[in-house]
C-alpha cells in the first residue's frame, strides 16, 4: 500500500470529515493528512487501529520473551515439554 497516494489536506478534512469517516471505516485504508503541504498526521478507522494496536502488542509479547530465553530465564517449550515427558510414570 503506498500511503502517498492517500493524501488530504487538513482544510479537506475539515470540510468533508463525515464523508471522509465513512470512506475510511468503508475502505480501511488510512489517510495521510497534509498541513502546509507537510505530512503531518494519520487519519485510521477505529478498527484498524485496534488491529494494529493488538499486532503491536503481540510482537512487543514476542520480543520480550525471546529476549528472556536468550538471556537463560525461560526454556524453549520443547524442552519443557521433554522435561515433563522425563517425569511422567513409564508404562510396563
Amino acid at each position: 500500500m503506498k500511503l502517498t497516494d492517500q493524501t488530504t489536506t487538513l482544510g479537506h478534512l475539515s470540510a468533508h470529515a463525515p464523508e471522509m469517516l465513512r470512506d475510511l471505516a468503508e475502505t480501511q485504508r488510512p489517510m495521510i493528512i497534509l498541513e502546509g503541504g507537510m505530512p503531518r498526521a494519520v487519519l485510521q478507522d477505529i478498527a484498524s487501529y485496534e488491529a494494529t494496536q493488538e499486532t503491536l502488542a503481540l510482537l512487543k509479547v514476542l520480543a520480550i520473551t525471546t529476549q528472556a530465553v536468550n538471556d537463560g530465564k525461560l526454556s524453549p517449550a520443547a524442552d519443557a515439554f521433554a522435561r515433563l515427558r522425563d517425569r511422567l510414570p513409564r508404562p510396563e
